[in-house]
């Protein structure tokens, strides 16, 4: 009995093994030497600035679930070749690189980034790098899409550093000009609750500090534009000041300066051009900003700023 069960049991096997040959090979012609899925992507990729495409045409780049690294193709490689031969060319343009991010990947944050759509923006700034492009000319960004396939995850803009409006102000996301968002903090508060992103990244910051004595951080608090502008000032100092305790408590001895923009340098629009709310702007500007310089740099960019509000250079 049990050998003939086992016997129907091989027979079921067989046959479901010579079905899925049958579908996947005979019907669907999937099984040819070289033959893979075919990769259908939207040639809508564009380089812009402001309203107008630079190039286009190009094949969207491609990202798995919860992947940071992009499937490239030939014509992908050839976009990046354009690009960064435009960037080489026009000496007076920088970039800014936007992914997005399924609502699926919510609550994903590779390495120092708080989501993984920053991230996957690092992956194609890298890329650029590779081809000669300077790192401090590509800014970054970040959005969530509202297309679960992710069909069109990166948008390239070229910009004017020397033209970008006096109240906005773009953001590198790099090692040494760090940004994090008010997921740290609760709303309206100067409570510091760092995430996982941010301990990484501090650990890195005081190793950094402690083989560079000549270094100290910058660490500047930034507000929405909700309550007075003299309240977000002071609330945007308490924040820097929380994320200075924490170096400390981290063992930081490094000099240590503290600032507040308020809500003076949006990196968003806190609202929408019809005048609603923009939840997605605001929230990007509620961040702290870390930066790592000397105090020979620091000196030079002190000289007629008056908006400096607090040297915090105790070592309590």
């Amino acid at each position: 009995m049990r050998f003939l069960s086992l016997l129907v049991f091989l027979l079921f096997f067989v046959y479901v093994l010579i079905a899925r040959w049958y579908f996947v090979c005979q019907i669907r012609q999937l099984c040819g030497e070289g033959q893979q899925v075919e990769d259908i992507r939207l040639k809508t990729l564009e380089l812009t600035e402001g309203d107008s495409a630079i190039v286009q045409g190009y094949d969207q780049f491609a990202f798995d679930s919860a992947a940071i690294q992009p499937r490239l193709n030939d014509n992908n490689q050839a976009f990046l070749d354009t690009v960064a031969a435009i960037l080489k060319a026009r000496p007076g343009r920088n970039m800014t690189i936007t992914a997005f991010y399924r609502e699926s990947e919510k609550g994903i944050a590779p390495g120092f980034f708080e989501n993984i759509g920053l991230a996957r923006a690092d992956q194609a700034r890298k890329l650029l790098m590779r081809r000669g492009v300077e790192q401090n000319r590509i800014s970054l960004d970040h959005g969530l899409s509202e297309d679960d396939a992710l069909r069109e995850p990166l948008l390239f803009n070229l910009y004017d550093p020397n033209n970008i409006p006096s109240d906005f102000e773009k953001v590198v996301f790099t090692f040494r000009n760090m940004t994090f968002s008010d997921a740290n903090f609760e709303y309206n508060s100067d409570v510091f609750k760092p995430g996982e992103p941010f301990k990484l990244y501090a650990d890195s910051v005081k190793t950094y500090l402690s083989l560079n004595p000549k270094a100290l951080l910058r660490i500047v608090g930034h507000t929405d534009s909700i309550a007075s502008a003299d309240y977000n000032l002071d609330l945007g100092m308490r924040r820097a000041q929380s994320a200075r305790d924490y170096f400390r408590e981290l063992g930081v001895e490094a000099r240590i300066v503290v600032e507040s923009q308020g809500e003076e340098r949006p990196v968003a629009p806190n609202t929408n051009p019809d005048g609603s709310d923009n939840p997605e702007g605001r929230q990007k500007n509620r961040r702290v900003n870390f930066i790592l310089t000397t105090e020979e740099e620091w000196n030079k960019e002190l000289q007629g700023n008056e908006k400096v509000l607090e040297d915090a250079s105790d070592l309590n």
